[in-house]
């Protein structure tokens, strides 16, 4: 607005002049209020950027290489131990063997001393040195299966009958099958890459479409297996589940997983929420107690104990504290002293910690609790509908506040872990087979993975020997995880 404009404002009256200024304080709200939104946004976005895998669920490998070093935020206490083997270990190394698949013998051609011959001289000793090496280059073994077919002397001919793995004129073994299984599904090659290694190994020259189709036909056979441990998992007293993204056909798909210590399942699904869930087959039975990070669709099965991850709040709370929130360091103090009380009492051999002791630790929660809520109070309402936006800080109080008994879950009853970092761990090898083959090319083959990885992880987690039991598979009969404490 010119000068002479707001002068003709002015000389038309007080009327004109008071419209004016309503018009001009409405378009003062009206920016005020863009730019308290951008100020939200803008310290939205700058909280992202200071997101790391030390405060929040990001992964380490998102660190990017130049990440600056970690701030010493360890709240372990010091054993007062020095770092490394400790006195008394028995400690691991190659060791001789008493019965050597071979024996070179080193002969000295004449003495040390006089220069004479030692051909016939006599042995007063040996030193052994033993070379542990791959043995040489090998092939393929040809194992030929004839059917006698035998003339009675009624005349009816009699055919040998075959074994019933043997089904073509010509196929692989259970031992290749089995090895081709492991480098595929636990060693994450990708097919070319096992043909290559088959080629310059054994000689064999497979082809991918014959690798796809081995591992395809490994998972086939695996229906009991998974029925088993289906079943053992929704009759464990703890499980843990988890969830990642996964691209299968071109789509964002889900891998749903339910797991304890001693058994692994992996399902591939369209949808991340509670359809997937079910589709999984643990928790619509499960009476136990399920460890999650706090995803709400878990929170739809009532019929179990939740207890949530503090390994993720630890982490919230760290990204706190960096947001200048005392209460937040003092109360992931408290979880990890509570933690190592917990395990004290684990050691001791007691079946609960003191009532005492927990209830003093539960007080000095609510008191820390407390003192976040005085520094994070409702904000308040903008005239929208609906409840006005918590924020990070806030959420993670009502959170914390909201299901206390489901954050201390792991101090009430002792056979709850503390963290989620058994589901977390259980996935990392399904995030690796991400990064290397990007996606799956089909829902099929995801499917025929994930059902050869809880194969393979189960029996890992049982202390089986993998080839062995891929080749059980391979076979047709696979391995069925016993019972036992998850």
């Amino acid at each position: 607005m010119e000068r002479a404009d707001a002068v003709a404002i002015y000389r038309q009256g007080e009327d004109a002049c008071v419209e004016v200024l309503l018009s001009l304080a409405s378009a003062v709200e009206a920016l005020q209020g863009q730019v308290a939104v951008l100020e939200s946004r803008m310290a939205g976005l700058e909280a992202r950027l200071q997101e790391n895998s030390r405060n929040s669920s990001r992964p380490p490998s998102s660190d990017g290489l130049s990440k600056p070093p970690p701030k010493p935020r360890s709240r372990r206490r010091r054993s007062g131990r020095k770092p490394g083997g400790q006195p008394g270990s028995e400690g691991h190394h190659l060791a001789q063997v008493a019965d050597p698949d071979e024996i070179v013998n080193h002969e000295p051609g004449v003495c040390g001393g006089c220069g004479c011959s030692l051909e016939d001289a006599e042995l007063v000793g040996a030193e052994r040195r033993q070379v542990f090496d791959l043995p040489p280059q090998t092939r393929l073994v040809v194992c030929e299966h004839r059917s006698a077919r035998r003339r009675c002397d009624c005349g009816t001919v009699t055919a040998g009958a075959f074994p019933e793995p043997v089904r073509a004129p010509a196929q692989y073994g259970p031992r290749l099958r089995a090895f081709v299984l492991y480098l595929a599904v636990y060693q994450h090659l990708p097919y070319e890459r096992i043909q290559r290694l088959l080629a310059d190994r054994y000689g064999a020259s497979v082809s991918t479409g014959t690798l796809q189709a081995i591992v395809q036909a490994g998972a086939a056979g695996l229906g009991p297996f998974l029925e088993e441990v289906r079943s053992q998992l929704t009759a464990s007293p703890v499980v843990h589940v988890d969830e990642t993204g996964a691209r299968a056909e071109g789509k964002l798909h889900w891998v749903h997983e339910a797991t304890t210590r001693t058994l692994a399942l992996y399902r591939l699904h369209g949808k991340r929420g509670k359809d997937g869930i079910d589709d999984l087959g643990v928790l619509p039975g499960f009476t136990g107690t399920v460890v999650h990070d706090g995803f709400t669709p878990y929170r739809r099965y009532t019929g179990c104990t939740h207890a949530l991850c503090n390994g993720h709040h630890l982490r919230e709370l760290a990204a706190a504290e960096e947001q200048g929130q005392p209460w937040a360091s003092e109360l992931a103090c408290l979880l990890v002293e509570l933690n190592t009380a917990v395990k004290a009492a684990k050691e001791a051999g007691r079946a609960a910690l003191d009532p005492a002791v927990l209830a003093r630790y539960q007080r000095r929660y609510r008191k820390l609790l407390a003192a976040g809520y005085e520094l994070n109070p409702e904000p308040e309402r903008t005239g929208r509908r609906g409840r006005p936006r918590q924020g990070k800080t806030r959420s993670l109080l009502l959170r914390l506040d909201r299901y206390q008994d489901d954050v201390l879950r792991f101090a009430a009853d002792l056979n709850v872990p503390f963290d989620n970092n058994q589901g977390e761990r259980d996935l990392r090898m399904i995030k690796l087979q991400q990064k290397i083959s990007g996606c799956w090319r089909s829902t099929g083959g995801a499917a025929s993975f994930l059902a050869l990885r809880s194969y393979i992880q189960t029996a890992r987690k049982q202390g089986q020997n993998i080839l062995a039991v891929l080749q059980d598979a391979a076979d047709g009969h696979p391995w069925l995880p016993t019972g036992g404490e998850p």
